[in-house]
């Protein structure tokens, strides 16, 4: 989900009764998560931690942000890390460098919520 009121099409995304969506967060700094702060989602919800139509390559602190201010409103079982929209506008060289970036993050993020996870599914 990219670029709309997303307000406005919650209920039918809900309605869709998809296992996991997708969403863009970093370019548009997670102004999609506000809609979340209003209404209870109950499947997974992907993270866009970095901006595909950039070859600027996020640094970690911007996407542990991102990350972190989703946390505020998502459970953490609840929440994948993800690209924004795709990959097909960008370099290869590009793409694997964010990639991995995108990978270090979360191990750091699964490290740091690794408890609080297992708790959930002991």
């Amino acid at each position: 989900m990219c670029y709309c009121e997303f307000d406005d099409f919650i209920e039918p995304i809900r309605e869709l009764d998809a296992d996991v969506i997708s969403i863009e967060t970093s370019r548009s700094h997670g102004e999609i998560i506000e809609a979340f702060k209003h209404y209870q989602y109950e499947n997974d919800i992907g993270l866009g931690v970095y901006d595909i139509h950039s070859p600027r390559i996020s640094k970690l602190d911007e996407m542990q942000t991102i990350i972190n201010d989703s946390l505020e409103v998502l459970s953490v079982q609840q929440c994948l890390i993800n690209p924004d929209c795709g990959l097909k506008t960008r370099k290869i060289d590009e793409t694997l460098a964010a990639l991995e970036r995108m990978v270090d993050i979360a191990k750091i993020m699964r490290e740091r919520y690794k408890q609080e996870v297992l708790n959930v599914i002991n």
